[in-house]
């Protein structure tokens, strides 16, 4: 592509960099001048334009933005997302329901590195978002890009995109109580808040003395997709209550502890085919906090091995619940 002052009798075809009076009206950034056009600026008193002339084997900005749009996200309805229509070199990516966007980074690490002109901006990898929320946006910056740069950034990042939707969409919160006065209607309330972004339903309220015995009958007991704890003591070790009665009721314990603050007492398993999700004490703050993270990508059926749970610690210093019992500063 060819950028730059260009004469009216070469100007045909261009594509105008700026808009301009002409005849009565406004040609807009972005028009490709017609010979009607080019005549009205004539009469305007003008010689020459800023524009921009495609080479033979350029794509155009819109063109290119579609082809990439695509390339990324071959199978729209498999994928869970809509691409929208192509405008000015952009086409944006929305969510068709509840879920979290599996983002192939290395694959769009390496499209954004092929021409700095075509470029793809995402949301973070596991995002969590509501349907019609934007999770994607492909920008072409110039006017046009070569066509051989432009299927260098598809092969790159073909497939990169796709929304992982909820699986489990009902749940139940079994809270524990280590006194009498304590009525669970916090934990509640503020679970269902959680749950509610997702379409997940939550169960009736249930607490049980904060025991491994009584713990354990109601895990076994429940029939909802997914089991949430959210024990009134803090879970402290792998063998505290909480585990113990996962284990107890046949379950496993997959891993306990993670490095986001706050959040960092949390451990999940798994009761047969449904997840189990032992929350942090922070969980009953609508702030966000390390269990968002698991309850989202295990409620849309993501694996979450430890080694995922590792990683979560660049970026895993959350902000201050100001509720906590122990803060980190006083």
């Amino acid at each position: 592509m060819r950028f730059g002052p260009l004469s009216l009798d070469e100007a045909e075809g261009a594509v105008l960099a700026n808009s301009q009076p002409a005849g009565g009206r406004r040609l807009k950034k972005g028009t490709v001048l017609g010979a009607e056009d080019v005549a009205a600026l004539k009469a305007e008193g003008f010689s020459e334009v800023l524009a921009a002339r495609l080479d033979p084997d350029d794509m155009s900005e819109d063109a290119a933005a579609e082809r990439l749009a695509q390339a990324l996200v071959p199978d729209p309805e498999r994928a869970g997302l809509r691409l929208g229509r192509a405008a000015t070199g952009r086409v944006n990516i929305h969510a068709e329901a509840p879920g979290v966007v599996e983002v192939l980074a290395d694959r769009i690490h390496a499209l954004n590195a092929v021409d700095p002109m075509i470029t793809v901006a995402t949301v973070p990898e596991w995002q969590r978002v509501g349907p019609r929320s934007m999770v994607a946006t492909v920008k072409i910056i110039s006017y046009a890009v070569p066509a051989a740069a432009l299927e260098a950034a598809c092969h790159a990042g073909q497939g990169a995109l796709r929304l992982r939707r909820v699986v489990h969409d009902t749940a139940k919160l079994i809270q524990t109580a280590v006194t009498a006065d304590e009525t669970g209607d916090k934990g509640q309330a503020v679970t269902a808040e959680r749950l509610d972004r997702l379409g997940v339903r939550l169960g009736e309220k249930q607490v049980v003395p904060h025991r491994i015995d009584a713990l354990a009958e109601a895990i076994r007991a429940t029939d909802a997709a997914a089991v949430l704890i959210l024990t009134g003591s803090a879970t402290s070790d792998a063998r505290d209550v909480a585990p113990e009665a996962l284990r107890a009721a046949g379950g496993e314990v997959t891993h306990f502890g993670m490095p986001v603050d706050p959040g960092n007492l949390l451990f999940y398993g798994r009761l047969g085919e449904r997840p189990v999700i032992g929350l942090p004490g922070c969980a009953r703050s609508p702030a966000l906090n390390g269990a968002d993270w698991v309850l989202e990508r295990l409620l849309c059926g993501v694996e979450l091995r430890p080694g995922d749970v590792a990683r979560m610690g660049v970026g895993g210093l959350l902000k201050e619940i100001p509720v906590r019992g122990r803060l980190r500063e006083a």
